[in-house]
């Protein structure tokens, strides 16, 4: 079965773009969810295809990877000038800050940029600042914040939202004002919190988002929030992401290399595998291809609609 792979990243540390890397590099202080020592390199689509060799992947949607708010709009034209002819970084989810004063000129050259499908801007805000994504908390509700995201609705862009469970009632409210956005919640709601009134609460704000019909689900780098992981303890994440959402709504993803700091690719994707092995052939279809190839218009024939007597 082709795969496309709807968040992975590349980078070239030469290029000074990646503060948050280089500030790892410089501290060697552990940030976020352990060690970045693994990644502190160049990471570039040769790589990302000697990891992925084995999974038959077809197309990738290059996820913005923490380009600097110094530089806007230079990742995407990065992205343009290279070789991209194998399907790594088909197409890209651009970052622009919303609450910026020029985001709406912003977000219109992104979207004149016919390989720009969506745009990101985390809103994950933690009490402790290594572990915190957005600049403060609450942005989701900021007005000058949701006017951009009204901006990204317009141009006809996906939104990925990548939060912290405790922020899905605010999330809710966000998608619930915004019908006509399409959102993309990130690597299945990020249950970093694994005691168990942490767990309960990510399952309750999953199931809330599952009942919205424009939020899609993406399962992707659950390593991340669960370092000794195995089969048998992300099966139950992997289920309940399905059961919220349904596999016609969920797509399968990597998140490499930022998953590889805790799972090889092979391992993650046996993982999704394996869960998804009781699923039908069109569900399974869902997960690991169709529905990123239609959300973010990747535009990939699929195998399965291809007249008998053809070969894609």
């Amino acid at each position: 079965m082709p795969v496309t792979d709807p968040p992975q990243h590349i980078w070239d540390l030469g290029l000074q773009r990646h503060s948050w890397l280089w500030k790892a590099r410089a501290s060697g202080k552990e940030m976020v969810f352990g060690s970045f020592a693994p990644i502190l390199r160049d990471y570039g689509i040769d790589d990302y295809r000697a990891d992925a060799t084995r999974q038959n992947v077809v197309a990738t949607v290059h996820v913005e990877a923490g380009w600097s708010d110094a530089y806007p709009l230079e990742e995407s034209r990065w992205l343009d000038g290279l070789d991209r002819s194998s399907g790594v970084a088909h197409r890209y989810i651009a970052r622009v800050p919303l609450e910026r004063p020029d985001a709406i000129r912003l977000l219109e050259a992104e979207a004149a940029n016919p390989n720009v499908v969506g745009i990101r801007d985390i809103v994950s805000w933690h009490p402790e600042a290594a572990k915190s994504f957005a600049p403060r908390p609450n942005l989701m509700g900021d007005p000058a914040w949701q006017a951009g995201l009204a901006e990204v609705t317009r141009l006809g862009l996906v939104f990925d939202l990548m939060l912290y469970p405790w922020q899905m009632s605010e999330a809710l409210k966000l998608v619930r004002a915004f019908p006509e956005t399409l959102f993309v919640l990130n690597h299945g709601g990020s249950p970093t919190d694994r005691t168990e009134d942490g767990m309960a609460l990510w399952r309750r704000g999953l199931r809330a988002l599952g009942g919205e019909p424009n939020v899609r689900l993406k399962i992707s780098d659950l390593v991340a929030y669960d370092n000794e992981w195995t089969l048998e303890s992300l099966r139950p994440v992997i289920e309940h992401c399905l059961d919220c959402f349904g596999p016609t709504r969920s797509m399968f993803a990597s998140d490499f290399p930022v998953a590889g700091l805790h799972a090889s690719f092979d391992e993650v994707y046996q993982v999704f595998r394996t869960v998804a092995s009781q699923l039908s052939h069109e569900e399974q279809r869902a997960l690991f291809f169709a529905t990123a190839n239609d959300i973010y218009r990747l535009g990939i024939p699929d195998p399965a609609e291809a007249p008998r007597g053809c070969h894609v």
